[in-house]
């Protein structure tokens, strides 16, 4: 079957395009799915230089956000049937697709019936391939651990990736009024489009002073700031980030791009109460949420490009340079 294959860790160069990869074996309880599209994510260039400490196997597919068709389905598949459009579920048994376990750029996948969910009839595969992995991250965050409600004020710190994107348009569905910061004012105006109530480029404004100069000081009788963060860079940004929070604001993190060991500041979390919520990954009915809200037009997941499989040296490349907001997505 045709695959995007890397055999050995480092750049672009690694990269293939094979007709020839073995196609998977079908268990019992499996079901085979056709992928009919993929997108990429911020950790796939990681995995292709090689992440330290993480073992991953070589040859590997990448990517972790898969839709497709179910072509075949074991004598044990009692819910799932050929025909049926679904979404593939990323983490199954602690490993990731496209980080751990081979990913989906290519043309047939085997897993559990357990790790598909149906597509809404109303919901495109390009769409459906754009949900799992940010905006089910993107949904734990803001719902299930952030309890974000109407009328709040989020503050999103790098908000044009993946991820920051989702928190974004889902912070507005939510009814918050979404302020979003980032690097390039084209980026920024997509964002404003995309639902963000203000935007600030960090290049030319740090973050606790514009947080400041818009809604005031964070003060002790409960006034200025905001009242929700999310900020999954840590480094230079993390203690900007708790100084601008209101008392009692909650500051949200699923990651730490920069830096995971940032400078801090206790005098901020305990004078101001202040809440900080971990929040790891998502589970399957967080992505069986979002791919409801896309399905009721609640959110219109943000798609930057769309490609054929040929092309996906050239989607990473335009990740990597960071030349993308939203989801590129691969065609198959």
């Amino acid at each position: 079957m045709k695959a995007v294959i890397f055999r050995r860790h480092g750049g672009l160069e690694n990269l293939e395009i094979v007709d020839d990869y073995p196609e998977p074996e079908m268990g019992q309880s499996d079901c085979l799915v056709r992928v009919r599209a993929v997108s990429l994510n911020g950790f796939d260039p990681q995995v292709l230089n090689g992440i330290p400490g993480m073992k991953t196997p070589l040859p590997m597919i990448p990517c972790g956000d898969v839709a497709g068709e179910i072509v075949a389905v074991g004598a044990s598949v009692k819910n799932r049937k050929v025909g049926e459009l679904v979404s593939i579920v990323p983490f199954l048994d602690g490993k990731i697709m496209g980080e751990t376990t081979l990913g989906g750029c290519c043309e047939l996948i085997s897993l559990p019936e357990e790790g598909v969910l149906p597509i809404p009839a109303d919901l495109s595969v390009v769409d459906a391939a754009a949900l799992p992995i940010a905006y089910g991250t993107a949904w734990r965050m803001l719902g299930a651990r952030g309890n974000l409600k109407k009328g709040e004020r989020l503050l999103v710190v790098s908000a044009t990736g993946g991820v920051g994107v989702a928190c974004v348009q889902l912070g507005k569905m939510l009814g918050a009024e979404v302020i979003a910061c980032g690097t390039g004012s084209w980026k920024l105006d997509r964002l404003r489009e995309l639902g963000a109530d203000d935007v600030f480029d960090l290049e030319s404004e740090g973050i606790a002073s514009a947080i400041h100069a818009r809604l005031g000081k964070p003060r002790h009788d409960g006034t200025g700031g905001v009242d929700v963060a999310v900020n999954f860079t840590g480094g230079d940004t993390w203690v900007p980030t708790l100084r601008s929070l209101r008392r009692g604001g909650r500051l949200l993190t699923c990651g730490a791009t920069a830096n995971y060991a940032p400078a801090e500041d206790l005098r901020y979390v305990f004078s101001f109460e202040l809440n900080i919520h971990g929040s790891s990954g998502w589970t399957i009915e967080d992505q069986a949420q979002v791919l409801d809200f896309a399905s009721s037009g609640k959110v219109k997941p943000a798609v930057h490009a769309i490609r054929p499989i040929d092309e996906y040296a050239d989607a990473l490349q335009e990740l990597m340079a960071r030349k993308v907001i939203g989801k590129s997505i691969i065609t198959l």
